[in-house]
């Protein structure tokens, strides 16, 4: 039982730091809630940021977790807009950076992720972007908007999930794109080169141009302003706007300062977690973007940086904060809308895991699952303009159950009959 009189910190104002707060008095916890942001808006979700605010098809207020008045309805405390900048965990406090010191029972680390920067001349010229947070998305959306006006260039580095998606967004408003991308097709890294021509194909004939297997080297700007962008074969791009999307790097410095067990980042970095989202001090939890958490089905230590892991993650250790029994074993899954074509991914299959990739459906017409298979098992699928397909293909990767590759294939074959039957 937790006493009434404890005081439980969360230090983070996204999606998983909200939902710790909500589901700690949601499972009756009656003591202090203190959610700490240190941005000014309230706690948010991120996918609208590239998806439905950026292009200008929602209202901005759709991203936020809950309304203003709901937090002190809750009777959850909100500082925001001060960044905590120490953890004493000897005192069992944290210190925001107008001094103000707040004590802890329990302390939930939910700090996310950072943009990662180029290291290249001209990233300080005006016209740079980064997205991350809604202020990012404030301004990147009228840039954006007015590039479509005046036929404007943007040049995005980076081909992954986000750079795709403000792509799709960009020429949503009527803006000239193009994507500088060192691999051979976008997605490499996540989806292999099976799928990443899909999406090359897919924003090709929506007027992208791609630049595969570049570098930027230099952005060219003049009286501050972004004029071009320049690969390391020397060519210029013009861009009156440039993104920079090149991955997150999770916010560890606060873990790291306090002396918490971290991840290296050549295994994928952030703060070390066990199943019930404990850090190496039993006090102090992490959840969403900047845990690295031992995963009960896939065994292995994991860091997820998409939205489902920040809207299950939070409430999993606010449960372990109250002392219930938690192992946080969720399939990972993301969702993407690029256009006309709407996606979402289930399991864990990075470059080199896999020995197979088998499709069911019509790729051509974009309408298809694709499955990642090693030793026929399924370590994820991708459902692709397919849809309430989600918990099967979540239940083919839970069975870690070999299946026939053929009847995967099979259209006809329901994908709940695929597993063999006891």
């Amino acid at each position: 039982m937790v006493d009434a009189d404890q005081t439980f910190v969360i230090v983070g104002g996204g999606l998983a730091g909200a939902k710790a707060a909500e589901t700690l008095r949601s499972e009756g916890f009656t003591g202090r809630v203190i959610l700490i942001g240190d941005e000014v808006d309230p706690p948010y979700e991120r996918p609208p940021l590239s998806k439905g605010y950026l292009a200008g098809k929602e209202p901005r207020e759709k991203a936020f977790v809950h309304e203003s008045a709901w937090y002190a309805e809750k009777d959850i405390e909100l500082h925001l807009g001060q960044p905590v900048t120490t953890v004493d965990r000897a005192a069992r406090t944290v210190r925001l950076g107008d001094g103000t010191t707040i004590g802890y029972d329990k302390l939930l680390l939910a700090t996310g992720s950072e943009p990662r920067r180029l290291d290249i001349p001209g990233t300080d010229l005006a016209g740079v972007h980064h997205l991350r947070r809604l202020a990012h998305a404030d301004l990147l959306q009228g840039t954006l908007a007015a590039l479509g006006r005046d036929n404007g260039h943007l040049v995005i580095a980076g081909a992954g999930w986000i750079g795709l998606e403000v792509a799709a967004a960009a020429r949503g408003y009527g803006a000239e794109v193009t994507v500088v991308e060192p691999d051979p097709t976008p997605l490499h890294q996540v989806i292999g080169p099976e799928l990443g021509q899909l999406f090359a194909d897919l924003h090709a004939g929506h007027g992208v141009r791609f630049r595969f297997g570049a570098r930027l080297t230099e952005i060219v700007g003049q009286d501050g302003m972004v004029l071009a962008a320049r690969t390391e074969d020397g060519e210029e791009h013009p861009a009156h706007a440039l993104l920079v999307a090149v991955g997150a790097a999770p916010c560890t410095a606060l873990a790291e300062n306090a002396g918490l067990a971290l991840v290296d980042r050549a295994h994928g970095g952030g703060i070390a977690v066990d199943a019930s989202l404990r850090t190496s001090d039993p006090d102090i939890y992490a959840a969403g973007d900047v845990a690295a958490a031992e995963h009960p089905l896939l065994h292995t230590r994991l860091r997820v940086e998409h939205w489902a892991n920040a809207l299950n993650g939070g409430p999993a250790a606010a449960r372990a904060m109250l002392g219930q029994d938690v192992s946080y074993d969720r399939v990972p899954y993301f969702y993407s809308d690029q256009y006309d074509l709407g996606m979402e991914y289930s399991g864990w299959a990075p470059p080199g895991s896999y020995d197979q990739v088998v499709l069911r459906g019509d790729v051509g017409k974009r309408e298809f699952i694709a499955f990642w298979l090693k030793d026929r098992r399924v370590l994820a699928g991708m459902n692709v303009n397919v849809w309430e397909v989600t918990g099967d293909i979540q239940d083919l990767v839970r069975s870690r159950t070999p299946v026939d590759p053929e009847a995967l294939a099979d259209p006809s074959t329901p994908l709940g009959d695929v597993l063999p039957r006891p």
